[in-house]
């Protein structure tokens, strides 16, 4: 057969073919990467032409804990390198997306999350070498604070980072530490009823990714982190913080649509329109957001307040704390902004 033949602009709309499915990629009849991981915070699955990470803590509200980062940012990359995969979608199982980090660990335990799967011992994340650094009646070293939190924010960036475009999908909630995660996906689609937002502002908390007014703008963004308020997924979509939001028992159809439409683009061409877009957003200062939003979220939790939110949290429970924390504003355990 001639050149002329096996070339691709010989068979109707070639450029729709995959990596893998091409007679003259390079890429043909070489061993595919494992299509399915099971992490300890969240699992990894391909189906077609779709890379799923699912957080999987769900008797806990995929609440964060130390793992989270390093698995996503491992997945996130598995995914970007496999050559079946045009897009990557993350979601929650459950009744929410991510309810932030687990602070009934956190909080009430001293700053101790327990062993991580990569033991850091003996490093500046060793969770004694951190739980020390928020004695309350101990000095505060914000650079032994910022070395944990910034490799969080450095986990989750990995989805604005990823060659390949990023969705995440929101249901129930995705609050504080959550949407830290969220914000960084390329496109946002929620279910009407989301929870959505900071409540931490109040005390204890800046949101350390720093993506509010790169997705809001100014004066949306304020609103919401000058109160620690929280929007609905449907007022998400009308605040350009997502993309769609839809009814509940539809999220599931609408964003697999999205998916699909999507994965039918060339990889190549899906990596060069998020790379060209990326480079306006990242000109805005996204790093800088991300690294001064990180300082003062160690700051705020070695204030007065936020010595006082801690010691509650220990020693009357978590839950107890957020309580007292949210009650003055009338939001507790319910979504702000209600139509």
């Amino acid at each position: 057969m001639s050149d002329f033949e096996n070339h691709s602009g010989t068979r109707p709309a070639a450029w729709y073919e995959g990596l893998t499915e091409a007679p003259d990629s390079p890429l043909v009849d070489r061993p595919l990467p494992p299509a399915e991981i099971t992490y300890r915070t969240l699992t990894y699955e391909v189906t077609g032409r779709i890379a799923r990470i699912t957080f999987n803590r769900p008797e806990h509200g995929n609440a964060i804990t130390s793992d989270t980062p390093v698995e996503l940012a491992h997945a996130v990359e598995r995914a970007d390198l496999d050559p079946r995969v045009h897009v990557m979608v993350v979601s929650g199982r459950g009744k929410g997306f991510c309810g932030g980090y687990d602070l009934s660990l956190f909080a009430e335990n001293g700053f101790d999350p327990g062993e991580p799967a990569d033991s850091p011992t003996g490093t500046v994340l060793d969770p004694v070498v951190q739980a020390r650094n928020h004695n309350p009646w101990g000095t505060w070293d914000p650079m032994v604070d910022y070395a944990m939190m910034s490799r969080f924010n450095r986990g989750f960036s990995s989805l604005l980072h990823a060659n390949k475009p990023t969705v995440a999908k929101l249901h129930g909630f995705a609050v504080a530490g959550g949407t830290d995660i969220a914000l960084y996906a390329d496109q946002i689609i929620c279910a009407d009823d989301t929870k959505i937002g900071y409540p931490p502002t109040r005390v204890w908390g800046i949101p350390a990714a720093g993506m509010w007014a790169h997705r809001l703008g100014d004066q949306r963004a304020k609103r919401l982190l000058f109160t620690g308020d929280c929007l609905s997924g449907k007022q998400a979509e009308e605040w350009g913080l997502a993309v769609e939001s839809t009814p509940a028992d539809e999220l599931d159809e609408r964003t697999e649509a999205l998916l699909e439409r999507i994965a039918r683009m060339p990889i190549n061409q899906l990596v060069m329109a998020k790379l060209a877009l990326n480079s306006a957003l990242l000109a805005q200062g996204v790093a800088n957001s991300g690294m001064i939003s990180t300082v003062f979220d160690g700051i705020s939790r070695h204030t007065r307040e936020g010595y006082a939110f801690q010691l509650r949290a220990a020693t009357e429970g978590f839950r107890e704390a957020v309580r007292e924390r949210d009650e003055p504003y009338g939001d507790w355990k319910r979504a702000q902004f209600e139509e």
